[in-house]
């Protein structure tokens, strides 16, 4: 798969806040003020720490949005220490604090304020296709659904060409369809995953600082309503690879995810018992 066009667009070339033209804001907030409506079917979450320019770049992106249907967008910023705030405060979407570090308090005080019914989880440096609202609610708004994810795709950048980060996002689609048969709540990622207000709000996401509170949330809602993939390619954001990064290079990357998912490949042939998401472990 390419880059598409709309990438380039909106993956601007600033490195620091100090950077941003004041056109640009202007630019952005007009767009912003002409998809969010006082009265929001939607409501699109972002938890931000220390992104002055992600996110930028992200609400560029969800600004170009295609759809109908009336949102809101509210970002957390969650104790950044860089200009986060700063470049906030200049954009037309609603800011909210969490001092609680963790994206699980984020989401929560975020879904705690939203006016939506259905509750749309972005991550603040991933950017979105401008159809993702409306492929993402298709599916989301199906009856008997509680919650719903994507799929995403790596925008190459400097040891990451993209043929590399090809091979792995079609890897990592042939594990999550394996994942979804028995435990599709280990695909629910906040960078595209969508659900039903009135279920987050009972389930309530983990308060504390740990990976994992999307899937956490996920699992509790599934008494609710049955977890649903969005396979659309238009669907799919696109991100850098600093997660990736932390393995050190792109053989290890693919080596440690493929060891990962054989050591538990029989477990996710079964279910998983009920038990507490919120003082569970990582491990499986």
């Amino acid at each position: 798969m390419n880059i598409p066009y709309w990438i380039e667009k909106v993956n601007l070339p600033y490195t620091d806040y100090a950077q941003i033209p004041q056109d640009i804001f202007d630019q952005v907030n007009q767009k912003l003020d002409h998809i969010q409506g006082a009265d929001p079917l939607i409501t699109i979450l972002i938890a931000a720490y220390n992104e002055e320019v992600n996110i930028l770049r992200c609400l560029y992106s969800l600004s170009r949005m295609q759809t109908s249907i009336p949102l809101e967008i509210i970002v957390i910023n969650n104790n950044s220490s860089d200009h986060t705030q700063v470049t906030l405060d200049k954009l037309h979407v609603k800011k909210l604090f969490q001092e609680i570090q963790g994206c699980g308090p984020s989401r929560q005080l975020g879904q705690e304020q939203a006016k939506g019914k259905y509750i749309l989880l972005a991550d603040a440096d991933c950017l979105y296709p401008d159809t993702w609202v409306d492929e993402m609610m298709k599916v989301l708004q199906k009856p008997g659904t509680a919650c719903v994810y994507g799929r995403y795709s790596f925008i190459p950048e400097l040891g990451y060409p993209r043929w590399q980060l090809f091979l792995l996002e079609k890897m990592k689609d042939v594990i999550a369809g394996y994942r979804h048969i028995k435990r599709p709540y280990l695909n629910a990622y906040g960078i595209s995953m969508g659900y039903v207000k009135e279920f987050g709000l009972r389930a309530g996401f983990i308060m504390v600082n740990v990976r994992g509170d999307d899937g956490r949330l996920a699992f509790d809602m599934m008494q609710y309503g049955k977890i649903e993939q969005v396979k659309s390619a238009k669907a799919r954001p696109w991100t850098g690879p600093r997660t990736l990064e932390r393995d050190g290079s792109f053989t290890n990357a693919l080596k440690n995810r493929v060891l990962r998912e054989i050591k538990r490949s029989f477990s996710m042939l079964k279910g998983e018992k009920a038990h507490d998401t919120k003082t569970s472990s990582n491990e499986d």
